[in-house]
């Protein structure tokens, strides 16, 4: 939120009156908007490489109402060659949610991602809807949070199996500093798995960021269990990996 202070230091009343100031403060908006741009040494869609382990730049834009309704769009490029086949230069999430953190600490969000590839060839189904929630519970400088995503079968992108994402992820503060250390497991069952031999795997990373003012650098450590073949896992991008990731924000 932005205050504009007004500081009335040219006017000054007679002899024994002191100078004043007077602060005033913009009241809260009821819709704002929010945003960001991002590089990154590589895009990891759940443990998964989505640009051929390059580098990708990725945006967002989100508008906030105050009531705890929100939608926005995620986009990012992508490779159309090794990791991504067919689905053209580019990924754009859009998604619509709740969200509402209580008094206890404990918060909740629920929504909707439409994942759509502009570029995808022509015959090729890409496309498809993902329902998520999450629960979350701060504690000081703690944050844990659990979610599921899924996505249901039928849809142009998933054909006749649907695919289920649980994860698990914790942010640490560290007092009386910008850095904040990061955890993350998932674990993925169905047709988004469908690389690992029983479309099932658990994917894993841990991480630490550092902000200041509206910058942000991160370090990540990603890693998943598809295979202990190190040469299939290097083949289909699910190599361990450490990425590195700078954020502009609004």
């Amino acid at each position: 939120m932005r205050y504009l202070t007004i500081t009335l230091a040219g006017l000054m009343l007679a002899a024994a009156t002191p100078a004043l100031a007077q602060d005033e403060a913009e009241p809260a908006k009821p819709v704002t908007v929010t945003g960001g741009v991002t590089v990154t040494s590589d895009y990891r869609f759940r443990g998964l490489t989505q640009t051929d382990k390059k580098v990708a730049l990725q945006g967002t834009v989100n508008v906030n109402h105050e009531s705890g309704l929100y939608v926005g769009t995620w986009a990012s490029t992508l490779d159309d060659e090794v990791s991504l086949p067919g689905y053209g230069d580019a990924e754009i999430d859009l998604y619509a949610g709740y969200t509402k953190t209580l008094d206890s600490g404990v918060g909740f969000d629920v929504g909707m991602l439409y994942y759509y590839y502009p570029g995808g060839a022509d015959g090729l189904d890409t496309d498809f809807f993902e329902p998520y929630a999450s629960v979350m519970y701060t504690v000081g400088p703690v944050t844990a949070k659990v979610g599921a995503n899924y996505a249901w079968s039928g849809q142009s992108g998933l054909a006749d199996q649907d695919s289920l994402y649980l994860r698990g992820d914790l942010t640490v503060g560290i007092p009386n500093t910008p850095v904040s250390l990061l955890g993350h497991i998932g674990h993925t069952d169905g047709q988004l798995g469908i690389l690992a031999p029983d479309a099932k795997y658990t994917d894993w990373s841990l991480g630490a960021e550092i902000v200041h003012k509206f910058v942000k650098l991160g370090v990540q450590y990603v890693d998943t269990d598809i295979t202990n073949d190190a040469d299939y896992a290097d083949a289909i991008g699910a190599d361990p990996k450490v990425l590195f990731y700078a954020t502009l924000s609004f």
